[in-house]
């Protein structure tokens, strides 16, 4: 499922998705991600939106708990 399709079932105002936006595009690119079909790209999306979701705002944040454990050495 794409981001922008999550991001539309949840109750956000335009401020919030695009921090949780930046946060997502942040982290394909810090794991070199171009491909939006890469399942990775789920699992990343599911866990910028969880930690939303715990009160986490600020989309530097975000990102690094969404690629946490994934960077390849």
């Amino acid at each position: 499922m794409q981001f922008v399709s999550m991001l539309r079932t949840l109750s956000l105002g335009p401020e919030e998705v695009e921090r949780l936006s930046i946060a997502y595009e942040d982290a394909l690119r810090a794991l070199q991600l171009s491909s939006r079909t890469d399942p990775i790209t789920t699992i990343i999306a599911q866990r910028i939106i969880e930690a939303a979701k715990t009160g986490v705002r600020d989309s530097a944040e975000l990102c690094a708990l969404a690629i946490k454990d994934l960077r390849v050495p």
